[in-house]
């Protein structure tokens, strides 16, 4: 195998390849980069039995082969290789990277004993890239760290004729949008539970390329979702499991509601907050033209601010997380959100406190994302 490359194109193809490599691989086959020199295309792919990341360039190939060396290793001298064309050849059990007055020489790993990397042909549908990446960014956020329940670390893709549906939760919070989608086969509803770290490196990785085709494929071998953009493909199995149904905790109207500079709350939170112990909640009061929010801390430490508010309905207090808040206001994505409010049977535990975007103090936002805190739970 001996090729020629741009070291720019190179170096953001390696990137994307070794970029989801598993940190402790069970193999240290798993660890490597596979490089395909073919034609004029030069394939980099990476492969762990669970996830998959592939891209091709194009490259000034002398001599067709294929060889495999560390990823991580590879994408850290690609990155920091002199500007000028890339000369990668592999001669025995070695692969020789030429760039510039820069020389590097780096062990092969046995090829043949690789596995193969998934490819699948078929695409269930598309959506806008930069569309599809404002979504991850909104909802990803709230999906379960904790592996101890593998089912909430995902996000749930819900597929029907026409749109595509993300929703996440961690059991305090539901966060959930719909966008357009165009089906390219039968049409039939899909559904796939995706971790939450391949939908978030796919967001930000594939938001520039324009559209996102979607696979997704359950069989009796596999059960997997690919999202390519461009030349780049990612595969990932799917979580198994069923995902817990979280669309009926959301009300079905709120005619409850303040509705306040995202801003501007974001930045009061940010500063009462500071004498709150890290778990502790932060106290709203909503009443017409203001909201109050009050903290107590450590050491007799207390902090008070209003922020003006336009409230429609009842008067109501609620106590809620700060950290859980701001993520749900940053990820509203608009000038204005509105924070609506539900009763429970119990008068002294208000509901899920329901927080959507706004286009302006009177218009409601159509973007279908909404955000769902249960200050119940968020105070146990």
């Amino acid at each position: 195998m001996r090729f020629t490359v741009n070291r720019d194109v190179f170096s953001d193809a390696v990137s994307f390849a070794v970029k989801l490599l598993p940190p402790r691989p069970t193999q240290p086959l798993l660890s490597g980069a596979l490089i395909e020199a073919d034609g004029d295309q030069l394939t980099v792919s990476s492969f762990d039995y669970e996830v998959s990341a592939r891209t091709s360039i194009t490259a000034v190939v002398a001599e067709a082969g294929r060889a495999l060396v560390s990823g991580r290793l590879l994408g850290e001298i690609a990155q920091r290789l002199p500007h000028s064309d890339v000369e990668v050849s592999l001669l025995e059990s070695r692969v020789e990277v030429r760039c510039g007055s820069a020389s590097f020489s780096l062990p092969a790993m046995p090829v043949e004993e690789y596995p193969q990397v998934p490819r699948v042909d078929s695409v269930s549908g598309s959506m806008p890239a930069d569309v599809f990446s404002e979504a991850v960014s909104q909802v990803s956020l709230a999906a379960s760290k904790d592996d101890v329940t593998p089912v909430i670390t995902g996000v749930q893709f819900e597929i029907d004729s026409n749109s595509v549906t993300l929703t996440a939760t961690d059991r305090y919070r539901v966060a959930t949008r719909s966008i357009d989608w165009e089906h390219r086969d039968s049409g039939d509803a899909l559904t796939a539970l995706v971790p939450s770290k391949i939908v978030t490196e796919v967001g930000k990785t594939f938001s520039g390329v324009g559209e996102v085709q979607v696979s997704i494929v359950k069989d009796a071998d596999r059960e997997l979702i690919a999202f390519t953009g461009g030349t780049k493909t990612v595969t990932s199995l799917l979580i198994k499991g069923n995902y817990p149904p979280v669309g009926r905790l959301f009300p079905e109207s709120i005619e409850n509601y303040a509705v306040i500079s995202t801003s501007e709350l974001i930045e009061a939170v940010g500063r009462v907050g500071l004498v709150l112990e890290r778990e502790a909640a932060l106290r709203f009061s909503f009443a017409e033209g203001t909201v109050t929010l009050e903290a107590a801390g450590t050491e007799s430490a207390q902090a008070v601010e209003t922020v003006d508010a336009h409230l429609v309905g009842e008067e109501m207090v609620v106590s809620l997380k700060p950290q859980f808040l701001l993520d749900g206001l940053r990820s509203t994505h608009s000038e204005f959100a509105r924070i609506g409010f539900t009763r429970t049977d119990n008068p002294g535990k208000p509901g899920p406190v329901l927080i959507t975007s706004q286009r302006s103090k009177d218009d409601a936002d159509e973007k279908s994302f909404r955000y769902l805190l249960q200050p119940n739970l968020l105070l146990r």
